[in-house]
This record gives C-alpha cells, sequence and structure tokens, in this order.
C-alpha cells in the first residue's frame, strides 16, 4: 500500500492511494490538469485508477470534480446523502452509492462518519493486503465509536488545522473563530496529538499532519504537539502541504 498527498489545506485537497492493480483518489480539490501531471510525473495515469472517494462537498474537496468527470471515466464513489450537493457536478450513473464497509476490488473500505458543518462528512480506513490506512480530516472531534476502529493502523492521515492560541489571538472574525473550534468544524493540533496518542500501534509507521491552517497554524507547532504527545517515539511524522506533494509512503 502507498500513499501520497497532492495538496492539502483550505485550497484544496487531493490524495491517491496505490494498492498494486486498485488505485483510487481521495476527494478532488484540485484541477484536473494539476492532478494530471502530477500523476504522469509518478508514472500514472487515470486509467490506473479504480475511482474516487469525496470525504464532504466543500469546495475545497470536490472544485476539480466536474471537470474529471468530463475527462475520464472514473467511478464517483459517495454515501447517498452526499448525492443531493453533487448531483449538479456528477451524473447519478457515474456515482455508486456506498454503505458504512464496502469494497473496492481487492480493496476494503470502512467509513468514519466525522462532524463536520457539511450535509454528509465522512472519512475512511482502507485495508489492503493486511495493511491499512486512515484518511480522516474536516471535523470537529472523532466519534468514540469510531476511534475504536482506528487503533493500530499502519498509516494514518489526519487533520492538525490549528494551534488553539494562534487561532484565538489571529484575524479571523469570531464567527469563524468559533466555526472551526465548535463540533462541527476542524481538529487543533493538541486535539489530534491527543488522540494518535490512544490509537497508534506497534503496526503504525506513519502520520501525515493534513489540512494545516495558513494563518492559524506552523509546521513546527503541528509536529511538535504530535511529538510531544507521543513522546518522540520513532514513528515518521510528516506534514501534508498545500504546494507541494508528500513522499510517497509505502508500508
Amino acid at each position: 500500500m502507498k500513499v501520497k498527498t497532492i495538496a492539502s489545506g483550505s485550497k484544496g485537497n487531493c490524495s491517491i492511494v496505490l494498492c498494486n492493480n486498485t488505485n483510487i483518489i481521495i476527494d478532488m480539490g484540485i484541477s484536473y490538469l494539476t492532478l494530471k501531471r502530477s500523476l504522469e510525473e509518478n508514472s500514472l495515469s487515470f486509467e490506473q485508477f479504480s475511482g474516487i472517494l469525496i470525504t464532504h462537498s466543500h469546495k475545497d474537496h470536490i472544485n476539480g470534480l466536474k471537470s474529471l468527470i468530463k475527462h475520464t471515466n472514473l467511478v464517483v464513489y459517495i454515501p447517498e446523502k452526499m448525492y443531493p450537493d453533487l448531483e449538479e457536478i456528477v451524473p447519478l450513473h457515474r456515482c455508486k452509492f456506498i454503505e458504512d464497509k464496502f469494497e473496492i476490488q481487492d480493496v476494503e473500505v470502512e467509513l468514519i462518519h466525522t462532524s463536520h458543518d457539511a450535509p454528509c462528512s465522512v472519512g475512511y480506513i482502507i485495508s489492503f493486503d493486511n495493511k491499512s490506512l486512515v484518511y480522516v480530516t474536516d471535523t470537529g472531534y472523532i466519534n468514540r465509536k469510531y476511534l475504536a476502529k482506528m487503533v493500530n493502523m499502519d498509516i494514518y492521515v489526519i487533520e492538525a488545522n490549528h494551534d488553539e492560541i494562534m487561532l484565538m489571538d489571529g484575524p479571523y472574525p469570531r464567527f469563524l473563530k468559533e466555526r472551526v473550534i465548535s463540533d462541527k468544524g476542524h481538529l487543533s493540533n493538541k486535539t489530534t496529538a491527543k488522540y494518535l496518542k490512544k490509537i497508534i500501534g506497534k503496526n503504525t509507521k506513519c502520520i501525515i499532519l493534513a489540512h494545516l491552517s495558513e494563518k492559524n497554524n506552523t509546521e513546527e507547532k503541528a509536529l511538535e504537539a504530535v511529538r510531544e504527545e507521543l513522546d518522540n517515539n520513532s514513528i515518521n511524522v510528516i506534514v501534508a502541504r498545500q504546494k507541494e506533494e508528500s513522499p510517497m509512503i509505502e508500508v
């Protein structure tokens, strides 16, 4: 199993997961051409992908979806509840409505229902060949039920959106600060670090901190919060960036 973030942040999100012959895109908040160039640079093409998963319908996660649908034959995997927000972008025949557990060829996928200010918002646990990936961004908190499902995975791609002090002292208007820190907002560095301390295990090889705020966080603060909580564990912890791809992480 391999994973790479192509873009991560409020201006656009997109990642790819490679599982031998079953390859998956997660979110399409960047342009079709940007993703196409990235795939080509990694010796990949859209024809090698089995579908795309969408976490929710906010613009920074679907901005390039219409163009992707136009230029490829990819199937869009979404919960049925998400479709009303996407019906003007994705024709019904290009969608596959998913249950809480489903398969894309030989890859098993389980939904994590997240808490965000969108009509339907989810994360994913992706499993293949005894390897597993958790992908969770854009949530104010993680329900205990789903946190229990996330224990001891090989890779975590998880939001570390803001430093709480930077957010409250920063330039956002009060209503926006309250949105970010609410149960339907985003995870702070400290909250993410505490979650990770509970769920990492002996199988965990890499943590990718995603969706960092440009105004309310820094890479250093996010990394420091997580590494302190994990007691300088030897797990590889990296930051996904808005304008720069992550390395290809393989387990």
